[in-house]
């Protein structure tokens, strides 16, 4: 994944308006948290909460917590020694549990090919096959809106 530098929002019109503020938000955060954010991860974040950062409201009938909407077995997948997952309630232990499920599943070796935004995004959604599911396509779509084109 690349981190961007620059927004692209030649010929977007008020929706490049739309994603020049919100690439704007997720740098301001990026920065005020000391913390990089790639596109990707932005997009989840708005997909999932809105980009709440704090005391965001759980999902999924409360089995989801924090700014990305972590379920308990997907951080007991990654956690270590030491972490809780009341943890998850923030975001840049949220972003550091996204990488970690990101390197424990969306690889090259179990896919066979090279991974995808898209397969990262539907791995997040739909566990670690969730890049097969059909019931994640449509999440893909919403975090792909999010996304700033190139």
């Amino acid at each position: 994944m690349e981190t961007r530098t620059q927004p692209n929002t030649k010929g977007h019109g008020r929706d490049g308006e739309k994603h020049m503020i919100f690439y704007t938000l997720a740098i301001a955060v990026s920065v005020a948290s000391g913390i990089s954010i790639t596109p990707l991860e932005s997009a989840i974040w708005q997909v999932e909460t809105s980009q709440c950062e704090s005391d965001c409201p759980k999902g999924d009938n409360g089995a989801a917590t924090g700014p990305l909407q972590i379920h308990e077995c997907c951080w007991e997948d990654v956690k270590r020694d030491g972490e809780n997952y009341s943890d998850c309630e923030g975001l840049d232990y949220s972003l550091e549990i996204f990488r970690r499920y990101m390197r424990r599943y969306a690889t090259e070796k179990r896919l066979k090919r090279s991974v995808s935004d898209e397969d990262r995004a539907r791995i997040w959604n739909g566990g670690p096959n969730g890049w097969q599911r059909k019931s994640t396509e449509n999440y893909w779509k919403r975090v792909q809106k999010e996304i700033i084109n190139d």
